[in-house]
């Protein structure tokens, strides 16, 4: 299985992302996992400069309902972010809402890859992994 360097986690409910944390750290597919509360704390954590460089998360999980800054609010900002921050990085719509209308606005977001019900659980991160993520035959 493909061993990503660092998901993002956004999503305001610290037992979400406790829950999110552990079935990844268990699954041993990512380096680092970072969780911030909001739209704006991620847009600021990715566009913050770090040792020499911009964070890159692999793989970022998204929640809608998130308070200052929500999951819509996150991408509309997001795109419009220059394109050396957005390269290579994955994102999933991981919420509770159950509104068919959600689902479509969030997959007719070119950025958006993806909507999973929370709470994510092993086999629905191994299935993503193995979509998006695939295993270098080399």
């Amino acid at each position: 299985m493909t061993r990503l360097r660092e998901i993002l986690l956004v999503d305001d409910y610290e037992a979400d992302n406790f829950l999110h944390r552990m079935v990844i750290e268990e699954l041993g597919c990512a380096e680092r996992v970072v969780s911030v509360g909001n739209g704006r704390e991620a847009l600021a954590y990715l566009t913050t400069e770090r040792d020499g460089g911009y964070p890159k998360p692999d793989l970022i999980f998204l929640d809608i309902n998130m308070p200052v800054m929500n999951g819509w609010e996150f991408l509309e900002a997001y795109h419009a972010l220059d394109e050396s921050f957005q390269e290579g990085i994955v994102i999933m719509m991981l919420t509770t809402s159950l509104n068919p209308d959600d689902q479509r606005r969030a997959l007719e977001q070119e950025e958006v890859e993806g909507f999973i019900s929370k709470p994510l659980d092993r086999e629905t991160l191994e299935r993503l992994l193995e979509e998006h993520f695939p295993a270098d035959a080399g």
